[in-house]
């Protein structure tokens, strides 16, 4: 079974102990479990976003825009993959899944 955690300031974090099943909504059964975040994970991430956004904030237009489109690149490099979760998570059919990844570039 997988267990899911979080991913703050580029490190994984598992959470405080909690977890919550994750159900496939077309078949009903636990495909994965999610760490629940603590008081003190939560604020973690807020202070690794508060760290983080000064340098975001002053890095040029041009340069912030290579990077989102990289992030676009990224995507459509991993839209089946993508596309595989959002079905296992949602319990959508593959191909409609790539139709709402697509309708985010």
């Amino acid at each position: 079974m997988t267990k899911l955690g979080h991913l703050i300031n580029g490190s994984r974090v598992a959470g405080e102990g909690r977890t919550q099943d994750i159900f496939n909504p077309s078949t009903g059964e636990v495909g994965s479990r999610v760490s629940l975040a603590g008081k003190a994970t939560v604020e973690g991430a807020i202070a690794a976003a508060e760290a983080a956004f000064p340098a975001w904030r002053d890095t040029p237009p041009a340069r912030r825009a290579r990077v989102m489109f990289n992030f676009k690149q990224l995507l459509e490099q991993h839209a089946d993959e993508i596309a595989r979760l959002i079905g296992l998570e949602y319990g959508k059919i593959v191909h409609d899944a790539k139709g709402e990844l697509q309708g985010m570039g």
